[in-house]
């Protein structure tokens, strides 16, 4: 018996088969094998195709079939992950009507401090946990503001992941979790938020059916299952943002657990069991994949958009032919500190955690006689690392002081320097894990169809394959200190 996980992610999908009676990935697979670009039609924008997502999809499960590793046909149930934040929206023929405003785009920023001066800030902050800020909620007014005639023609809004689930089903449903991601979850009412929608002058009629995460959201259509070598009326099971999913597949469930991921973008999350905010909305709370009304697990998030982007750029165009193994060989060949270079990795849109300013992405203090490829990408990595020590020290300031972060062995994390700085930098042991978000997907599944009796149950097998200590971490810290005095003048002058 086998789970299906899909993984729906800004650069590539990932899709994974799991095991039942092992817990355990049996193969995973990328599609397309080079990044999927972001269309910028303006500075600070950034849009991706839905339907490019869906063949997207499509692709990765047949290319996943043809490993013949797996019968297709024993497949059981379906689970998704996929990238925060992000509007869909389609008609009544579910047909959709414009790219996606995806996570990293800060059109909406305006909008949403107006709604937070409008609403009130401690209104907002008490019953939203956070600012509408960017977030999906903000995103749907900028169409009605800006795009009457596609607005006046939705049927539904709907996150990235409820539109690959209504591909697959023909189902539009959503989550307490996935509102919450929006800004449209009012959490002292337990209701879908009255306040922003009001303001924003939004219907209610354009959100989709609300049910709980774990849970069946509708049934693999005949038509799709024959397409993809499925079985028809298998369910579709479970639907996550990807950092409550990345939490969940690094068993990161309960208050005081921490996880972490260095992807596109880089994320700190945490479970907490209260009903936090940072009064200046830097760092964001949403319902946690375990959060129900008797239960009210959050999930406390840091998000830094230019971490795995700020990789890849500096790849492409300072080393476009080496690989990223070979990149990260260059960095561990430079020394602490690398002679003096610094960066500000903040180039992918407005930041939260920097109350939504936008430094754009800095190489600070090039000697023309000493910085070469390696100290290049040495300060590359320090910069992201750095960055990640100043929103902990938010969370920190929010009452989430992690003792361990848990990880899983990819994107930057593969790279043993980056990851011992991250550890020396923050200070903080980190366990690493082998998993990705389509094994979490899959786990999800088996817990949301009761193959599983319990998120616990699910993980019963979960091991951690190394732990780092910090080894530098005095060393660091006069660096790191030099390189926020840096960040915190291009603020102010911001």
């Amino acid at each position: 018996m086998y789970l299906l996980g899909i993984d729906l992610g800004t650069s590539s999908i990932k899709v994974a088969i799991v095991e039942v009676a092992t817990q355990k990935k049996v193969v995973t697979v990328q599609y397309p094998e080079e990044e999927t670009p972001i269309k910028s039609l303006q500075t600070g924008w950034a849009e991706q195709s839905p339907d490019e997502w869906w063949q997207n999809v499509q692709q990765a499960v047949l290319k996943l079939n043809a490993t013949g590793l797996f019968d297709p046909k024993e497949i059981k149930a379906i689970g998704i992950a996929y990238q925060m934040h992000g509007l869909v929206v389609v008609d009544q023929k579910q047909q959709v009507l414009r790219d996606s405003i995806i996570w990293c785009d800060s059109r909406s920023v305006e909008l949403g401090n107006e709604a937070f001066e409008t609403i009130g800030h401690d209104k907002s902050l008490k019953h939203l946990l956070n600012s509408p800020g960017n977030f999906t909620a903000s995103k749907l007014a900028w169409v009605k503001t800006n795009e009457p005639d596609i607005y006046n023609r939705i049927d539904k809004m709907m996150l990235p992941g409820d539109f690959i689930a209504m591909k697959l089903t023909g189902e539009i449903t959503t989550s307490i979790s996935a509102l919450s991601e929006g800004i449209l979850w009012d959490f002292e009412n337990h209701e879908i938020s009255k306040d922003v929608l009001n303001y924003y002058g939004i219907d209610e009629q354009l959100i989709p059916t609300v049910k709980p995460l774990f849970s069946a959201h509708g049934y693999l259509k005949t038509d799709i299952a024959a397409a993809l070598g499925l079985t028809a009326g298998i369910p579709v099971a479970y639907k996550s943002g990807d950092q409550p999913n990345n939490a969940l597949s690094l068993n990161v469930l309960k208050p005081g657990e921490v996880a972490a991921t260095a992807g596109t973008s880089g994320v700190i999350y945490g479970v907490s069991n209260d009903l936090t905010y940072d009064k200046q909305s830097r760092v964001n709370t949403f319902a946690h994949v375990t959060y129900s009304a008797e239960k009210k697990h959050t999930g406390v998030l840091l998000c830094i958009n230019g971490t795995g982007s700020m990789y890849r750029w500096a790849k492409h165009n300072f080393a476009p032919q080496a690989t990223y193994a070979e990149l990260n060989q260059l960095a561990a060949d430079a020394p602490i500190g690398s002679n003096g270079l610094k960066v500000l990795p903040f180039g992918n849109g407005a930041e939260r955690m920097l109350n939504n300013k936008y430094t754009g992405a800095q190489l600070l203090g090039i000697d023309l006689n000493t910085h070469n490829q390696s100290t290049i990408f040495r300060a590359i990595q320090e910069g992201i690392a750095f960055s990640f020590r100043y929103g902990l020290d938010i969370m920190r300031e929010n009452g989430m002081v992690p003792k361990v972060i848990r990880a899983g062995l990819a994107n930057l994390f593969l790279s043993e320097n980056f990851a011992q700085t991250f550890v020396d930098v923050t200070s903080i042991p980190v366990e690493l894990y082998e998993n990705d978000g389509s094994v979490g997907a899959a786990l999800g599944a088996g817990i949301g169809a009761g193959i599983f009796n319990s998120a616990e149950e699910a993980f019963t097998q979960h091991e951690a394959i190394k732990m780092l200590s910090p080894k530098n971490s005095e060393a660091y810290e006069p660096i790191y200190q030099d390189w926020k005095a840096i960040l915190e003048k291009e603020l102010i002058d911001r």
